[in-house]
């Protein structure tokens, strides 16, 4: 379900969150921006979540530093990127300009990949409350956003977030353990997010990969 908007601000992007709903453009050059509010829902449980075999031995490595909100606006933009793996993208220079605001507002933050001083891959949300709103992710190294995002389900399950949402179920999502629920269920589990009192505190130093690795004990 998406309606057509107009204006785009941060505070009204936090009210859409708020009773469900995401903004999108429709594409890199448009001007164009819908509200989305999906009938199916993708989201990941974090009691439930998982790590791939072939990525935890990849993770033991340590093959990126993994840092937290030092290059949000990078990372919007690399998200925002046509390339070889993608030819369309919902992200443009409003929706790009809005949540570099949020980012200073509090609200919106960034995990990112870096290596030999270069950032290689990364993933951007808002969080509200008990609440995580995935956005998009980027990867310019082989498994770079994927291991950013094992970084953000450890620290969503040690702050006790209640929702982690990424919007939609993909196959790529599936195997950290992402399922799909109806849009009534969703309402219910945001609801009870958004009522939860919590803060979303980035590490201001490395983690522990050891740590990571037994705090998301299931593995597939």
């Amino acid at each position: 379900m998406a309606d057509e908007i107009q204006i785009l601000t941060p505070n009204s992007i936090l009210n859409a969150y708020k009773i469900g709903i995401f903004p999108m453009a429709e594409d890199k050059s448009s001007h164009k921006i819908y509200w989305v509010k999906p009938r199916y829902r993708g989201i990941l449980p974090l009691k439930n979540a998982h790590i791939p075999k072939s990525l935890k031995k990849k993770l033991k490595k340590n093959p990126f530093v993994i840092k937290f909100d030092t290059s949000f606006s990078q990372v919007i933009k690399a998200c925002s990127e046509i390339n070889n793996k993608r030819d369309k993208t919902w992200i443009n220079d409003d929706i790009i300009t809005s949540y570099n605001k949020l980012f200073e507002m509090g609200y919106a933050h960034s995990v990112e990949a870096w290596k030999e001083n270069k950032l290689v891959g990364g993933l951007y949300g808002i969080s509200i409350n008990s609440a995580f709103f995935g956005e998009s992710m980027f990867s310019n190294e082989s498994n770079s956003s994927k291991i950013t995002l094992i970084y953000l389900i450890y620290i969503l399950k040690k702050l006790n977030f209640i929702l982690f949402d990424v919007q939609f179920r993909t196959d790529h999502l599936s195997q950290f353990g992402v399922i799909e629920i109806n849009e009534e269920k969703y309402d219910i589990i945001l609801k009870k997010a958004l009522s939860t009192n919590n803060f979303y505190s980035p590490p201001v130093s490395s983690l522990d990969v050891d740590k990571i690795l037994q705090s998301i004990t299931h593995t597939s």
